[in-house]
């Protein structure tokens, strides 16, 4: 669990990153991810546990209220913000429209066809 120590601000900023990035709702993150991760594992009786990564590790962390997040957690949210920040620093020519980068994105929640 994240204490209340120096790192707090610095917790609370990454918090407000990784929200502003991961733009999709648990839910449309969750039926993506369903989707990416079809076959007979993922209807299994615990669907969510066959979820690809690290979109699972990320929708876990959506699910979470801020105070019960831990340290794995934390480390979750970076790299989200990280890979979300460095694949959409250098867009393909096509944009949106390269299927192959805009799933990548859409694999760590964020939709570049959002607006906002």
């Amino acid at each position: 669990m994240v204490r209340e120590t120096r790192l707090d601000a610095d917790v609370e900023l990454l918090w407000e990153d990784f929200h502003a990035r991961v733009n999709m709702p648990s839910e449309q993150l969750r039926q993506w991810l369903l989707t990416r991760g079809s076959g007979e594992r993922a209807f299994g009786p615990d669907p969510d546990l066959d979820l690809p990564e690290p979109g699972r590790q990320i929708l876990a962390v959506l699910r979470k209220r801020k105070v019960d997040l831990t340290s794995g957690d934390v480390e979750v949210m970076r790299q989200a913000v990280r890979r979300i920040d460095d694949l959409t620093a250098a867009p393909p020519p096509r944009g949106a429209a390269d299927d192959d980068w805009r799933h990548r994105l859409l694999d760590l929640g964020h939709d570049p066809l959002t607006v906002g």
